[in-house]
């Protein structure tokens, strides 16, 4: 490791590393034949305490720090990208809103059996006009009688075809648009929700995504976490987004790890011109650059992620570093992938190389967390190159 860790974390680490190997690794091919993870191996994870890393001990959780949230997302997705990001999913934006803004019989009906695995949250923000550009949102909630109604369209929803609930942005006030938007948590057996496709993908097949459509959709008011048109939704949307970059990078670590060890098996097993390809220059700068560079991303994002821990995970410098964090980390991992596709050759190319797996999934790194664009933008804003 980059930073000394506490015995806590380093258990954590190594408790994780094991039940990947031991129990991801081994359905990493039937989860990509049939893309979803089946519900057996979900709720394994939730048994290892994964689902609850960040919550209180009185819900079932375990109330770590981000450091450890980082370790759990990087071994995951050593082994598996797609189990990574879906379980990140349910351990953050699936549960995080009900735990901030829940009330007590809320967290029993959902957090506590999201945290052992017994059910499986979506989160639903982005929409067919409106991703990173939140000011184009048009999923809208307003309040009738004791009755909360939403209306809209959500596309690129994980987990969105066997989510048991879903925790839904939507505009409370068009006119404010992106200050307006509250968030309201809505089961999915609710008469007004749809499930539309399931969207196909090069990478990520170990997981859906869907569109997911809400018409005419009524829950009790109270299932509006953070209050209908009381302007908490915003803040509380960007008061986490530092935190989940600072794990994408994590997630981005966890696939340049994987990469760098297949492509160190390979060169020196394979025999070219009399000896083991990674012997020789070509190669073996290439293997170089790649650990030097993955030092080098790990140091940034633990020493983010320790800042969180021992400030707060809305400290202010984080703001410019978890961006910084998040596109460092994740176009390593792209870049290593690339590297390994060269080191391989043409075996990368076989449906039987991990390393193909690896090229497909990186994709979902450049979104993961907010664009590299969006992030570069809120970098600038951050250095004072614009209001």
């Amino acid at each position: 490791m980059v930073i000394e860790l506490t015995e806590t974390q380093e258990l954590t680490q190594e408790s994780v590393r094991e039940f990947a190997e031991k129990e991801i690794e081994p359905a990493i091919d039937e989860m990509e034949e049939k893309g979803y993870i089946p519900d057996a191996l979900w709720r394994k994870i939730g048994k290892q305490g994964i689902f609850g890393i960040r919550y209180s001990e009185e819900y079932g959780g375990s109330n770590l720090d981000v450091v450890s949230e980082c370790l759990v997302a990087e071994e995951i997705a050593k082994v598996s990208l797609s189990v990574a990001f879906e379980t990140t999913m349910q351990f953050f934006q699936s549960t995080d809103f009900i735990a901030k803004y829940g009330s007590e019989e809320q967290k029993e009906k959902w957090l506590v059996p999201a945290i052992k695995g017994e059910v499986r949250g979506a989160f639903c923000l982005t929409e067919p006009g409106g991703g990173s550009d939140l000011s184009h949102l048009s999923a809208q909630m307003e309040k009738d009688g004791d009755e909360a109604v939403i209306n809209g369209k959500k596309t690129w929803t994980t987990s969105g075809p066997m989510a048991d609930y879903y925790i839904v942005g939507a505009l409370t006030d068009p006119e404010k648009g992106a200050r307006s938007i509250d968030w309201v948590v809505i089961d999915s057996d609710n008469p007004g929700v749809e499930i539309g496709k399931d969207i196909p993908k090069i990478g990520l097949k170990g997981t859906q995504h869907s569109e997911v459509f809400f018409n005419d959709c009524r829950v009790p008011v109270e299932n509006a976490l953070a209050g209908i048109g009381e302007g908490n939704g915003y803040p509380y949307l960007n008061g986490i987004l530092a935190e989940i970059r600072v794990v994408t990078a994590a997630l981005g670590l966890g696939l340049t790890r994987a990469a760098l060890d297949d492509s160190m098996d390979f060169a020196k097993q394979r025999v070219a011109f009399g000896k083991a390809i990674a012997k020789r220059q070509g190669i073996s700068f290439k293997i170089t650059d790649i650990a030097t560079r993955l030092n080098a991303a790990r140091l940034l994002t633990y020493r983010v992620a320790s800042i969180m821990d021992e400030k707060g995970r809305n400290a202010e410098e984080c703001s410019k570093l978890a961006p910084m964090t998040k596109n460092f980390s994740c176009k390593l991992a792209q870049d290593a992938v690339d590297k390994a596709r060269r080191i391989q050759g043409a075996a990368s190319f076989s449906s039987e190389s991990s390393i193909g797996r690896y090229f497909c999934d990186s994709g979902a790194l450049l979104w993961g967390g907010g664009t590299r664009e969006i992030n570069n933008w809120i970098i600038a804003r951050e250095l004072g190159l614009f209001d």
